[in-house]
């Protein structure tokens, strides 16, 4: 497989046997066989195309800031589209962004501060690349992706690529057409309107300092573990369960955002994953509610 993989990318841009607790903002996961960091979309096709022929699994990821990776890590290839695949054109004139999937949230807000162009402030806090967002639809503080979006370009598990715009992006409450179809976003054009420096960048630091001083960003963790059920918050429930810094071994309910579960230290996925079902466990049997992972589970058992 090594081999195979210098033919379409440079050595360097492979790792071996690498710890995915490095990849991930939960800093927990055991060893990948091969992560790779393509830096061009012809190198990510060829991937998939030279994977699906070899039978071997692979797994897209961004900066896995949604994603629990169990102790025995991955069996096969993870492609990292990350900070290695994060070009940008700003259309001055049209009031539009094109960029490519690896770039972060935080680095695209920031470019879009200079440029004036607001709608993107409820994103610059959210830890993570464009692509995890589009797919998630990620939102936050009234805003959702889906409120900017205007076409993705996208690869499907075939090597085939091809444009979703407007309905057939699919885009619900953390879902869209992305996830359900389990495609590769490359690139995401977005609609803007013309801002004020002055208040855009009010607004960034307001929703920052929110951020900060109600969720528990000082631990690593994969954000809210939990999705919103219908007409409840996963947080509330939790704590009205009893379960707020209720800990197993390293892994803790936050005591700040009950809706968060966090690495006090060195926590295992196994220790994390017995904490996510005891907290299912106690809320189904306290309010009949069944309580959904947003965090994305992957990895050997």
């Amino acid at each position: 497989m090594y081999k195979l993989l210098t033919e379409i990318i440079d050595g360097g841009q492979i790792l071996i046997n690498e710890p995915m607790k490095n990849h991930t903002s939960f800093k927990i996961g055991g060893p990948a066989d091969f992560l790779v960091l393509p830096q061009r979309t012809e190198e990510i096709q060829k991937i998939i195309e030279v994977s699906k022929k070899e039978e071997i699994p692979t797994f897209i990821i961004g900066n896995g800031t949604d994603l629990l990776v169990r102790d025995k890590g991955l069996r096969g290839i993870v492609v990292k589209i990350a900070k290695n695949f994060n070009n940008i054109k700003i259309l001055e004139s049209e009031n539009k962004a094109i960029a490519q999937s690896g770039i972060s949230l935080s680095a695209l807000a920031k470019l879009l501060l200079r440029n004036e162009l607001t709608g993107f402030e409820f994103a610059s806090g959210i830890p993570g690349t464009l692509g995890g967002a589009v797919t998630m639809n990620a939102g936050a503080y009234g805003g959702e992706m889906k409120d900017i979006l205007e076409k993705i370009e996208v690869m499907d598990r075939q090597g085939n690529i091809f444009t979703l715009q407007g309905e057939e992006m699919q885009l619900g409450y953390r879902k869209s057409a992305v996830q359900d179809q389990d495609l590769i976003v490359l690139t995401v054009t977005m609609q803007f309107q013309k801002g004020s420096y002055d208040e855009i960048k009010e607004k960034m630091r307001d929703l920052d300092h929110r951020r900060r001083t109600k969720q528990p960003l000082e631990w690593p963790s994969a954000g809210s573990t939990f999705r919103r059920p219908e007409g409840y918050y996963a947080g509330k429930l939790i704590q009205d369960a009893g379960l707020k810094g209720f800990s197993m071994g390293r892994a803790q309910v936050s005591d700040l955002h009950s809706g968060f579960v966090i690495n006090k230290g060195g926590a295992t996925a196994e220790e994390v994953i017995a904490l996510i079902r005891h907290i299912q466990d106690t809320v189904k049997k306290k309010f009949g509610v069944d309580l959904q992972t947003e965090v994305k589970i992957i990895g050997e058992e």
